[in-house]
């Protein structure tokens, strides 16, 4: 058997290197092929982490909680596994352990790190024992793949009572989250912002806006966005919880800065919900029992990948790549673009494949009429769907240019734009995307 295991994590990162010379990610194929040869790969390898196992789920900021934190253990000395790709399902973190290990099919590693798609926990915790499970929000996603948040929460729910003894680092902030947490019996510690800040609340799809103990509607003293704020049940007195891990003193603008314990933590990142991706990143290290001295030198050098705010210079023109994949998601996608007052072209590719959902019509959830501002020079639709992206554009009296083409929209708007492009994608435009602006940066 133990031949075997090493045949798998031979065949791997073979399988690998294989689809990058394809120009394919390649990781899924890694990861099922390694399962085929070697069933238990996951189980022994996962095993062998001489600390401790975190596990991030949540329906935004997975990917880049994920890698800070990762960087972060990483600061700290640490040897890490972890997904970093976001292929987050059985066979992705399958091969995240096969392809961290050794030739002789062993895993050198203190901590581990991986994301996790909230329906696969079902297919990953009976297989790796996660010590302490991150969760970043619950928001409405995919309705044709996961139904409604019900169906989310109930399968998290199972899954966290199969290891009664792993930590829940929850958004405090939010609703579903907590009531999940308290609900679990599981020992729980929370983040969140504990006062009001300056950005501007729009009036967006609140998830969970009713109680799930009792049913009655939540009342709010302040949103900071979607349904994350200050709640309370006058029905039975469900309340946000106390936050362990509380940002103080919030900025959000050309970066953005907290306190949090008595450390000043800033990044040179825009939109307001990196200041949970931090924020949970950060409170998962210090509940482990890291001190984290060195998380803000980390984030000088941290670089955002897999179009999560990821940064490209085509022929002069400075390209931010985002994923935008529910109404949450894209509306905080919206927030952060408007941050930069300067002109800007913004190209928006939907497309409707089995790993999107194919259901699109949470594109009406969409603040979109916020993109009405000056500023912006021009507004490019691509993408499978890019037909339907146009019309709920038409609906707000927004003009748009249309180009199903990704690649051609991009040179487009390269050679004709204002030299600061906005290119927001949802799941299966990610990744060939990326590739597209990785091309053309090597054009020049």
């Amino acid at each position: 058997m133990k031949i075997r295991k090493i045949l798998a994590v031979w065949a791997a990162k073979g399988a690998r290197l294989v689809c990058q010379w394809m120009g394919k990610q390649g990781v899924t194929w890694a990861g099922k092929i390694a399962l085929k040869i070697y069933p238990p790969i996951l189980e022994e390898l996962s095993s062998e982490v001489r600390e401790k196992i975190f596990v991030v789920c949540g329906t935004n900021g997975k990917t880049t909680t994920n890698n800070v934190l990762c960087a972060a253990l990483e600061a700290e000395g640490k040897r890490v596994v972890c997904n970093h790709t976001g292929s987050n399902m059985l066979n992705g973190v399958a091969a995240a352990f096969a392809l961290a290990a050794s030739m002789s099919g062993h895993v050198d590693a203190d901590y581990a790190c991986i994301e996790v798609d909230e329906a696969s926990t079902r297919h990953i915790f009976p297989r790796c024992r996660p010590d302490y499970m991150v969760l970043t929000n619950l928001f409405r996603d995919q309705l044709d793949r996961y139904g409604e948040i019900d169906i989310t929460m109930n399968i998290l729910e199972e899954m966290i009572r199969t290891v009664p003894k792993m930590t829940l680092l929850v958004n405090g902030d939010d609703a579903l989250s907590a009531y999940l947490a308290m609900d679990s019996g599981n020992p729980y510690v929370t983040f969140g912002i504990q006062e009001q800040t300056d950005t501007k609340s729009v009036q967006e799809i609140r998830e969970g806006r009713f109680c799930k103990r009792c049913g009655e509607r939540l009342e709010y003293r302040f949103y900071h966005y979607s349904q994350l704020g200050d709640y309370h049940c006058s029905g039975c007195g469900f309340q946000r919880p106390g936050l362990y891990f509380n940002a103080r003193d919030v900025q959000v603008g050309e970066q953005i800065s907290f306190w949090v314990e008595e450390k000043h933590i800033v990044a040179n990142y825009r939109g307001f919900y990196n200041v949970y991706n931090l924020l949970a990143a950060y409170a998962a290290g210090r509940s482990a029992g890291l001190e984290m001295e060195n998380f803000n030198e980390m984030l000088k050098s941290f670089q955002p990948e897999n179009g999560r705010m990821e940064q490209f210079r085509v022929k002069g023109t400075g390209v931010t790549l985002n994923l935008a994949k529910n109404p949450a998601g894209f509306n905080q996608n919206i927030a952060a673009v408007m941050q930069d007052e300067r002109p800007k072209d913004i190209l928006v590719a939907i497309n409707d494949n089995a790993q999107d959902g194919t259901d699109i019509s949470w594109l009406w959830d969409v603040e979109f009429d916020r993109l009405g501002e000056e500023s912006i020079h021009s507004i490019t639709v691509s993408g499978i769907r890019c037909q339907d992206m146009r019309l709920r554009l038409k609906y707000v009296d927004i003009p748009s240019l249309l180009e199903a083409d990704v690649e051609r929209a991009i040179r487009q708007r390269v050679d004709d734009g204002v030299g600061n492009l906005y290119v927001l994608v949802n799941y299966t435009a990610l990744y060939s995307t990326r590739n597209v602006l990785k091309r053309l940066e090597g054009e020049q």
